[in-house]
């Protein structure tokens, strides 16, 4: 299936990886944030992603931060692609605050089994499953390693908040979840409860995280609750989380969804965004199933252009390698010959003998990159380096060995060409070669036809020299 399932670059920093969302710096040290099409249900990652998940919940965010932002300002600076949102970089506030406008879910839950008090707002007996409140209640919660109820007495007396904030940003929820409401209501579906995440942006309160979407709300179909409040339709995740409960063997949920799942709940996120922003998914129509071949797009190869466009990436990667930082002149003279590619270069440090546990955690990031990259590796004498690369990424590996001597450089080549198996490890000598080498490893179309015109030049500039010799 076409899915994005992980980002990684090493072009940006990682913040944080989320169940959903990978948040990256940005160059302009701002926030990227990326919606993966991962799913989450009972506190875990399934391994089966669900198509179009990220772009629908990506575009619901950003249509409803745009709806509401006359009530509160909120992070946004641009949605860069269907998957990605360029945002500012906030304080966040450890509080969610929770609106219910039905009894359900947890909390109902909870009152079946005698508890009348949510996070300091009581509730009468005598309520029935998914009778609506007179009016919506806000019951906040913690967010820590388990998110936790707790009383707006309690969040200021434990320094979460101010009581000043919390007032402020009590009143932000109930005015959010009311234009949510009047507006879903208008499509046929009832907003049931929502969650909302604030953040201090230069000591002001903004929006920020996500706002009405399928992972983040409860929402019914009106239609259905009309005719049955208790068999009301939930269009979000539960049917996923219901599949999970149906399956569940010796206690355990599945790891995955069947592909026919995986296809119901791509079809419910699809059919949840139409209905309330009123068109298409826009990128569902190039990279569904049923998209023409020759018009369908890959969403990976998408999402690095739009991140390119925007000044965010360089549409490939060169990392430098050394074992030692006294190799550092000689990793700066191929560092120079990629001036003028476009190419984004890194050097790094990590020694296959005395620190080689490092290398995990670099692959990760190399094997998993969204743009093309090469490594060059530079190490001497007994060049484990080259070799420990090669065996554990999925890029290509070019050693370019110090030298001083025509010595140093026999025992350097030895190290550096035998190689066991399983090692696909290069070897060039010169500096300059080993960029080339890696420019044409990139294998990337404008990077091609540079090269096509350095050889012309090339060619004719021996042509040119060749005439005038001649002429002598």
């Amino acid at each position: 299936m076409n899915t994005l399932t992980h980002f990684a670059s090493p072009q940006l920093p990682l913040l944080h990886r989320g169940k959903v969302r990978d948040s990256l710096r940005a160059p302009s040290g701002d926030r990227l944030i990326i919606v993966t099409d991962r799913l989450s249900a009972f506190d875990s990652v399934l391994e089966t992603a669900i198509p179009h998940k990220g772009a629908v919940l990506n575009g619901l965010a950003n249509f409803w931060f745009d709806k509401t932002k006359s009530i509160i300002p909120n992070h946004v600076i641009k949605l860069v692609d269907a998957n990605a949102m360029l945002v500012k970089e906030a304080e966040p506030i450890k509080v969610e605050m929770i609106v219910r406008n039905y009894i359900t879910g947890s909390m109902l839950r909870g009152y079946e089994q005698g508890q009348r008090a949510f996070s300091g707002v009581s509730v009468p007996d005598g309520l029935t499953k998914h009778q609506k409140f007179p009016e919506p209640i806000v019951t906040p919660t913690t967010k820590e390693e388990s998110d936790r109820e707790i009383t707006p007495e309690n969040l200021v007396s434990e320094g979460w908040v101010t009581q000043e904030l919390y007032d402020q940003m009590k009143e932000k929820s109930l005015a959010l979840f009311k234009v949510g409401s009047d507006l879903l209501a208008e499509k046929g579906i009832i907003l049931v409860d929502t969650k909302y995440e604030f953040g201090l942006l230069n000591g002001q309160l903004i929006l920020i995280d996500e706002i009405h979407t399928p992972d983040s709300s409860r929402f019914w179909s009106a239609e259905d609750y009309a005719e049955n409040p208790l068999t009301a339709a939930q269009m979000d995740k539960e049917y996923v989380r219901q599949w999970l409960i149906a399956n569940k063997k010796d206690g355990q949920y599945p790891r995955g969804l069947t592909p026919q799942v995986a296809q119901e709940a791509s079809r419910r996120y699809l059919d949840i965004y139409q209905r309330i922003v009123g068109q298409p998914l826009p990128t569902a129509e190039t990279e569904g199933p049923d998209a023409p071949l020759t018009g369908r797009h890959d969403t990976r190869a998408r999402l690095l252009a739009n991140l390119v466009a925007a000044g965010l990436l360089k549409d490939a990667w060169v990392n430098i390698v050394m074992g030692s930082p006294a190799d550092k002149d000689h990793c700066e003279k191929i560092r120079q010959q990629f001036e003028g590619y476009g190419i984004f270069t890194q050097l790094r440090v990590t020694s296959a003998h005395k620190n080689g546990e490092a290398i995990a955690g670099m692959a990760e990031i190399w094997n998993n990159s969204l743009e093309p990259g090469v490594l060059i590796a530079v190490a001497g004498l007994s060049n484990g380096l080259g070799g420990a690369l090669a065996a554990n990424v999925n890029v290509p590996v070019i050693s370019c060995p110090p030298w001083k001597d025509y010595a140093e450089l026999a025992m350097n080549l030895n190290s550096s060409v035998i190689m066991p198996s399983g090692t696909p490890n290069l070897t060039v000598v010169r500096p300059d070669n080993a960029a080339q080498a890696a420019l044409r490893a990139l294998n990337i179309p404008r990077l091609r036809e540079r090269l096509s015109k350095d050889i012309q030049a090339t060619k004719a500039k021996l042509r040119a020299a060749d005439e005038e010799l001649r002429v002598l």
